[in-house]
């Protein structure tokens, strides 16, 4: 008898039962979400508006957000589901899906759990197939509560099953290179990075490649997210991309199991940096120790927003060409189209608009300022740490400052990219322009990152700070859409910041920036206070 899956069963029994709530967290509300989409959305737009929606969706900005754009000449509820939709859950889906698997198995081996099962009876498989095995029935139950959301709201039955299984196959195939992550490094945090690398990878050439022609280009066929998309969804469904997805996963999977066998428990396959023999001066601070611990994960947030914000300037030109062949739109805005100074103004406050979505995207970032606290505190490092001469403010408020400075480093960067992008149509001048507005969004993100001390300070968990981030999201990105009341996006944090205003010679309103920075002080202190003044989880 073959005894490297000896204990799997147990093993899945284990993991559903810790996960339990937070896969049907995610299951409720994604398939929520599609079904509030395809339910409402018929009666906002009806036939008129819904095709209104088709030409904006056909322009690159539309097409680099949402799709490759099937069906945009007859838009029905179904081709704006797949269009607008299935990438948005398909990366949602792919976000849980990694966080699992690593979870379960690098997650366990650095906690030192894996050692303690691998002493009973436990195959050396047992563990990462377990895992997947949770992550295919996950992913399962994710895609058929999708599929009967859409079945509810009168969409064919063919294409919503689809739509499900498309989205559940994107969740197996990350799911399979976090199998695979998971072996290479020995921190659970360095292979969730990138595997999470690979996820912004494949969404930038989907982006990129549906916004380079209509129905997507060959960029868009090097993403697993644009092979969900090409199965032309409620337009003319084809199911031979699914297989490719399929294989992929199987793919990533087998590779998982094949670098399994060649690494010790708690080693990963890449090795680690030797570190000096003498700390530096700023190493021996704690501000300088959590900064060198963060450095990799600042390094590829900064890389990957950069690039990201360069692709996404890289669309001013067609974006400009769009607006020209569109007079009556530019009698509307009243911009003469002959005047090259008025229509690069025009072009840079479109591209503007774009530092809102990089300010959620780094608002991310800022969230995770107390994970390694909350680490520390359950592995027993924060009691050493404090039983020696470092006062529990300081403690705390390193990572604080870290994780502040960073994010206005990354709003910054991202700013760059936006402008080196666009710079070839709207000038050099861009560059400094967008990264100084990207600022903008500084008091607001250091909100979060305090609110997320607060929460540390409390004792609680930081996973309401994160779904408020996941409805301020949806609200700001897709409120208009849903035609949201007035009062309801009003609230919307990031939607009350005019960055280009504030940064240019405008009459920006500073207020939102003056009340965040306050709001974002009396937290954190307050965080801090509680802080000193609860006992430590043993």
């Amino acid at each position: 008898m073959n005894t490297t899956f000896v204990g799997t069963g147990r093993l899945v029994r284990s993991m559903l039962q810790e996960d339990r709530m937070r896969l049907l967290v995610w299951a409720l509300l994604l398939s929520g979400f599609a079904a509030y989409a395809a339910l409402v959305l018929p009666r906002v737009f009806g036939a008129d508006g819904l095709q209104a929606r088709a030409a904006v969706m056909a322009e690159p900005a539309g097409a680099m957000m949402a799709g490759p754009g099937y069906g945009l000449d007859d838009y029905t509820i179904g081709a704006l589901m797949a269009n607008e939709m299935l990438g948005l859950l398909a990366v949602a889906v792919a976000i849980m899906s990694l966080l699992l698997v690593v979870r379960h198995t690098r997650g366990d081996e650095e906690a030192g759990r894996t050692e303690l099962l691998r002493a009973a009876p436990l195959g050396r498989h047992a563990q990462l197939a377990a895992a997947l095995t949770v992550l295919l029935v996950a992913n399962a139950v994710v895609g058929t509560l999708l599929s009967a959301a859409l079945l509810a709201a009168g969409l064919g039955a063919a294409d919503s099953w689809a739509f499900g299984a498309a989205v559940a196959a994107v969740g197996l195939v990350f799911g399979g290179i976090a199998a695979t992550t998971a072996q290479l490094s020995s921190h659970a945090r360095a292979a969730s990075g990138m595997a999470g690398a690979v996820l912004g990878a494949a969404y930038v050439l989907r982006a990129v490649g549906d916004a380079q022609e209509r129905g997507g280009s060959a960029l868009s066929w090097a993403s697993p997210i644009g092979w969900a998309q090409q199965m032309r969804l409620f337009v003319d469904l084809r199911w031979w991309p699914l297989l490719l997805l399929v294989a992929l996963a199987v793919a990533g999977a087998a590779l998982g199991y094949a670098l399994e066998a060649r690494r010790d428990v708690g080693a990963g396959l890449l090795p680690d940096r030797r570190g000096r023999v003498r700390a530096t001066a700023a190493g021996r601070t704690l501000v300088g120790l959590t900064l060198r611990l963060e450095r990799g994960r600042i390094t590829w947030w900064a890389v990957g927003l950069f690039v990201f914000g360069a692709l996404t300037g890289s669309i001013a030109g067609p974006m400009a060409e769009t607006m020209a062949s569109q007079p009556q739109l530019l009698a509307v805005l009243g911009v003469d189209p002959t005047d090259e100074e008025a229509m690069a103004n025009l072009v840079s406050e479109a591209m503007g608009a774009f530092l809102k979505f990089f300010a959620m995207a780094v608002a991310v970032y800022g969230l995770a300022a107390t994970h390694r606290l909350r680490s520390d505190e359950a592995g027993g490092r924060a009691e050493l740490a404090l039983a020696a001469a470092v006062p529990r403010a300081r403690w705390a408020g390193a990572p604080l400052l870290v994780h502040l400075g960073a994010s206005l480093l990354l709003l910054v960067v991202a700013g760059a990219g936006l402008g080196l992008g666009a710079s070839s149509e709207i000038g050099a001048a861009a560059v400094g322009e967008f990264a100084l507005a990207a600022l903008a969004y500084g008091p607001l993100l250091a909100c979060w990152v305090a609110a997320a001390m607060l929460l540390y300070g409390l004792g609680w968990s930081s996973v309401p700070l994160w779904a408020l981030l996941i409805v301020v999201f949806v609200v700001g990105m897709y409120g208009p859409l849903f035609e949201l009341p007035q009062a309801v996006l009003d609230v919307e944090p990031f939607g009350m910041i005019d960055a280009l205003a504030l940064a240019g010679p405008g009459d920006g309103d500073a207020t939102p920036l003056a009340v965040g920075a306050g709001t974002a002080v009396v937290l954190a202190v307050a965080g801090l206070a509680l802080f000193r003044r609860r006992d430590l989880r043993l």
